[in-house]
């Protein structure tokens, strides 16, 4: 058993990494036809990281206000969600599916917004 416990931990972060990537690449696969469909790119960064880089086509909601800010959002379209890495991002998934919004997806980086 002592032999396990040496590689599970390891195992499991190797595990959780691949995961996180094979999702964000989902996302960013399904990103074209979801635009098409009317969905909006929410960048949760803060206003000065945004405006050094950018998808033109997301519009910036920094996580701090992405709560009281989430009435300008439309909860009957996909809303996609980036940021820097995808923590911010999926932290802004949970706010917004309390706030009712139930088509939100986590893109991870900003980058992988861009088509």
């Amino acid at each position: 058993m002592n032999e396990l416990q040496k590689y599970l931990v390891p195992a499991l972060l190797i595990a959780f990494f691949a995961w996180r990537f094979l999702r964000f690449r989902k996302v960013k696969s399904q990103l074209p036809k979801l635009l098409a469909e009317g969905a909006v790119i929410v960048d949760v960064r803060s206003a000065g990281e945004f405006a050094q880089a950018s998808n033109p086509q997301s519009i910036n909601i920094p996580l701090g206000e992405i709560h009281s800010r989430s009435k300008e959002l439309d909860p009957g379209k996909v809303i996609v969600l980036c940021c820097a890495s995808g923590t911010r991002s999926g932290m802004a998934v949970g706010i917004l599916k309390k706030n009712g919004f139930n088509r939100v997806m986590n893109a991870g980086s900003w980058m992988n917004t861009l088509i």
